[in-house]
């Protein structure tokens, strides 16, 4: 197995994990009932997307349950 000739500095492993982070998701007001909601979703609590019903209410309640 191959093993590194010298340690690896903490700048350069620094470097290499610059892309390795939490992101936060994007939150949005619900145009429809003004709950906050993830970003291109559906609304969880009134089912609407871009101001349209895309689920019933039914449908929302059997999901949670």
């Amino acid at each position: 197995m191959a093993h590194p000739k010298r340690k690896t500095s903490k700048t350069r492993r620094d470097k290499r994990r610059t892309h390795l982070k939490a992101n936060v998701p994007q939150l949005i007001v619900c145009t429809n009932c003004g709950t906050a909601h993830e970003y291109h979703t559906v609304c969880p609590s009134c089912g609407h997307y871009k101001g349209q019903q895309a689920i019933s209410k039914d449908n929302i309640l059997k999901e949670e349950n």
